[in-house]
């Protein structure tokens, strides 16, 4: 885990926000394995397209759930060991937009 990961990985802090970072990851894996089948089935692009946006969304949201976490970590707490820096959390949530 690169030191940017270790010190976002504030969502173990709260085990309500990691369980709705892996069911919406899972979510995500699920969706893309129906691309990837909709792909080797030469479906319609627009049925492909449409699936490839929702992966993306679930991705997305994952993202923003997982950087929302850290945020309250850090109001919660400023001075706690790894809380990643306002101008590390504002470049992380520009990287998802």
């Amino acid at each position: 885990m690169t030191e940017g990961a270790a010190d976002l990985a504030v969502a173990a802090h709260d085990p309500e926000a990691k369980r709705k970072v892996v069911n919406r990851l899972k979510r995500a894996q699920g969706q893309l394995a129906a691309v990837i089948d909709a792909v080797e089935g030469e479906a319609h692009c627009r049925d492909v397209v449409q699936q490839l946006a929702a992966v993306s969304k679930a991705l997305d949201r994952a993202g923003f759930l997982v950087i929302s976490t850290a945020l309250k970590e850090c109001l919660t707490d400023p001075e706690a060991e790894g809380n990643p820096q306002p101008e590390e959390l504002e470049k992380l949530f520009l990287s998802l937009a």
